[in-house]
């Protein structure tokens, strides 16, 4: 009789040890198919017949917001350095002072709209993480594949951006 228990408590050890194997198999299996990293060509182009908003188009749009971020910030970086070593040449002529001041303050204007463009970027960066990203602030429409490869910071589809447009122009006129 001693023998069997042992043999039954071997049997009962094993079986445990394999149901929680597959277990978590099965679990780490689930676990890293939504995790794993998206892959595609860098030529890859979101299209209309792949499902609006997938992790393929929120991981395209992410880096092509990514790029261009970097790409502006480096922009701006090379400007004010730029801009900085002709701070020192201070000129005689007061012609040439002011196209000097008037080039400086075009160019800062310039630096400025790239700073909040890149703020616009970090929004849109953003809504990606919040899965909004696509869809419009105002009426929860997608905006579109097309619109957001010309834009990707936009936030309203074409017929709200219009409509918030004339209600900014009717306020501006106020």
């Amino acid at each position: 009789m001693p023998k069997t228990s042992k043999v039954k408590k071997k049997v009962s050890k094993t079986k445990s040890k394999s149901t929680s194997k597959a277990k978590t198999k099965v679990t780490s299996k689930l676990k890293a198919t939504p995790k794993g990293p998206i892959k595609f060509s860098k030529t890859y182009i979101p299209k209309d017949t792949e499902k609006y908003m997938c992790e393929k188009h929120k991981v395209f749009f992410r880096m092509k917001l990514q790029d261009w971020k970097k790409e502006l910030v480096r922009a701006n970086n090379e400007a004010l350095y730029n801009g900085s070593m002709d701070d020192n040449s201070v000129s005689a002529d007061i012609v040439d002072q002011a196209s000097s001041y008037t080039d400086k303050n075009v160019e800062m204007k310039a630096i400025n709209r790239q700073i909040k463009l890149i703020s616009e970027i970090d929004k849109a960066l953003l809504r990606i993480k919040d899965e909004t990203f696509g869809y419009c602030l105002d009426t929860a429409e997608p905006i579109g594949l097309k619109r957001l490869m010309a834009r990707p910071i936009a936030k309203y589809t074409i017929a709200a951006q219009e409509k918030h447009e004339k209600n900014e122009k009717v306020h501006a006129d106020d």
